[in-house]
């Protein structure tokens, strides 16, 4: 719970540094009109540009800010020539409380903790309840510089500061008149409120809040739909393996029944005897004399029926070859009155040629 507090306060201040970037930038580039709202002796409001005298399109009846607000008569003429300026506050000297402070000169890096440090005891209050500022004005003897110091109560200028505001000023800066002139200074600020500065910080900070949450919320989208893309990957993947292990049990099944085949048909062709060997065979040792009108090769037997002048001789010559053996008459043999040579029906057994290992 810590480490996510200290992660969104983290991450708060980093906004912050960045926006306050921002608008300065953006503040640098835009050159905003610089007003002058200067207390009367009657203590209305004059309104000037310091360049150029009084404002021309205000009405010239003195403007009044009373309980926090601008007389009506004129505000809302003012709010539009105000409105994004820098409008410096100047007030009359009765308002503020002045008082010489003499420090060291090396003392001028630190003299704002020093003011601060004595303004309860230089003026009636604390440095919470009271607005202040300084001039360091005079050089006095031994190194040593004579600040003046104006002071008042920061509940009597609030009012004047909620009335410009209100106007929409972008900043309001109160000003002390010197009671007395002096060439070097006319004013001594007192303070500073940036009321356009603290909306603009505001609204780049929600949106820098809103880009911020818009890039967590894309990344977690992302992240989701890595997850569940991933998923649907994974799972097509082990799907797609799967059915490749079907496929490729199918083919290996397969190439082992063609194998099979393969071997059967080989053994078939060697165990087989083949018709051209045995006609050649027949050729080779059958007299000139014989004519064969049948031929038939059933297995490992071959018969054969023809006609021959000497039947029983062939029986010899059959088994005296390497391709034949067990040669008999399947049939009896004739011979007609008109014809010299005999009808013949031998049987034998045919021999392979060689034996395959297989």
């Amino acid at each position: 719970m810590s480490s996510y507090r200290a992660i969104v306060e983290a991450s708060s201040r980093w906004i912050d540094r960045v926006a306050a970037t921002i608008l300065a930038g953006r503040e640098s580039l835009r050159t905003r009109p610089h007003f002058q709202l200067a207390e009367q002796q009657d203590g209305s409001f004059a309104l000037r540009e310091p360049s150029h005298g009084e404002v021309r399109d205000v009405p010239r009846q003195p403007i009044h800010i009373a309980s926090g607000r601008v007389d009506p008569i004129v505000a809302e003429k003012l709010a539009d020539i105000l409105r994004g300026a820098h409008v410096e506050l100047l007030l009359q000297p009765n308002r503020f409380m002045f008082r010489p402070l003499e420090l060291p000169r090396r003392a001028l890096d630190f003299i704002d903790g020093i003011v601060r440090s004595q303004i309860d005891r230089l003026t009636p209050w604390s440095p919470a309840e009271a607005a202040f500022g300084w001039h360091p004005s005079i050089d006095t003897a031994n190194d040593r510089i004579e600040v003046t110091i104006a002071a008042t109560a920061r509940a009597l200028i609030a009012p004047y500061l909620s009335a410009i505001t209100a106007l929409g000023a972008h900043t309001v800066v109160v000003s002390a008149a010197l009671p007395h002139s002096k060439p070097d200074i006319a004013a001594i600020k007192i303070c500073e409120q940036k009321a356009g500065q603290s909306a603009g910080l505001a609204r780049i900070r929600r949106i820098l809040i809103g880009i911020v949450a818009g890039g967590g919320a894309l990344a977690s989208v992302s992240l989701a739909a890595n997850a569940i893309v991933g998923s649907m990957l994974e799972t097509q993947r082990d799907d797609l393996t799967r059915r490749i292990e079907e496929r490729r049990a199918v083919l290996q099944h397969g190439q082992g029944g063609t194998s099979e085949a393969a071997r059967s048909l080989e053994r078939h062709k060697h165990e087989t005897p083949s018709s051209v060997i045995v006609i050649e065979a027949l050729s080779q040792v059958l007299p000139d004399d014989t004519y064969l009108t049948e031929l038939r090769i059933l297995g490992d037997k071959m018969q054969i029926v023809g006609l021959t002048r000497n039947a029983p001789a062939l029986i010899r010559l059959i088994e005296q070859t390497s391709h034949f053996s067990r040669a008999t008459f399947f049939a009896p043999t004739t011979r007609s009155a008109s014809e010299q040579s005999e009808h013949f029906h031998i049987e034998a057994h045919i021999e392979p040629v060689y034996t395959p290992g297989l």
